[in-house]
């Protein structure tokens, strides 16, 4: 059996020497990196790309970027990278925010040593493994965007570009931000003029503000 390389991500040292620790004692284990934030993680990726782990065992709450954040970013640029979340938190969304950023796995912390064990194994293989309650926070999640979407019937697309409207983002600038073309850019204006029965850009982003969908500073 190969010996599975893993990666720990987690801003408390004495949690990762207790992982670290704990993974020695298997011999399918071996830690070859650590890391304290998502920053960190990014970076030692990026600095031996040809010497990555196997596996990225992260915590979900780290400062500077957060699991989540972290998962996402790292999916961008190494695609392949198979990471497993590991936290306290079962928020619907924030199961929800990993699994679409492409986390294999999303484990709470109270799972048993043999658990943890066999959804490393799982992610691995590429193969997911979630208990109940963690599976059951996934559905309604995800339920609970598709009401989201229903309502407004905007797709999450066109609710990017209409918050950069409401920024004040031009068609280039929107373009450039989603790495789309300004024709596209066009095409969910348009979109988005027609689903919300609105004339122009000033009413778009009045109608963003009015939904609540722009954080203010």
């Amino acid at each position: 059996m190969d010996t599975i390389k893993i990666m720990l991500a987690d801003d408390h040292d004495m949690v990762r020497m207790g992982l670290k620790t704990y993974l020695s004692l298997d011999p399918g284990f071996e830690v070859i990196d650590e890391a304290a934030n998502g920053l960190e993680v990014l970076e030692k990726l990026r600095k031996a790309p040809d010497a990555r782990p196997d596996l990225i065992l992260m915590d979900l709450m780290m400062p500077v970027m957060n699991g989540a954040e972290t998962t996402k970013a790292v999916m961008s640029e190494f695609p392949d990278q198979k990471i497993v979340i590991l936290t306290s938190f079962l928020e619907d969304e924030l199961v929800v925010d990993c699994v679409e950023a492409g986390a294999v796995s999303y484990v709470l912390k109270t799972v048993s040593a043999d658990e943890l064990i066999y959804a490393l194994q799982g992610a691995y293989r590429g193969m997911p493994v979630m208990t109940k309650d963690v599976s059951d926070a996934l559905t309604r999640g995800i339920r609970r965007h598709m009401v989201d979407e229903d309502q407004s019937g905007l797709t999450e697309r066109e609710k990017e570009v209409l918050l950069l409207i409401a920024e004040g983002k031009s068609n280039k600038e929107i373009g450039e931000e989603l790495h789309i073309s300004i024709k596209t850019v066009k095409t969910h204006v348009s979109n988005l003029l027609m689903k919300c029965e609105l004339e122009d850009r000033t009413q778009l982003a009045i109608y963003a503000h009015r939904k609540g969908w722009v954080k203010t500073q």
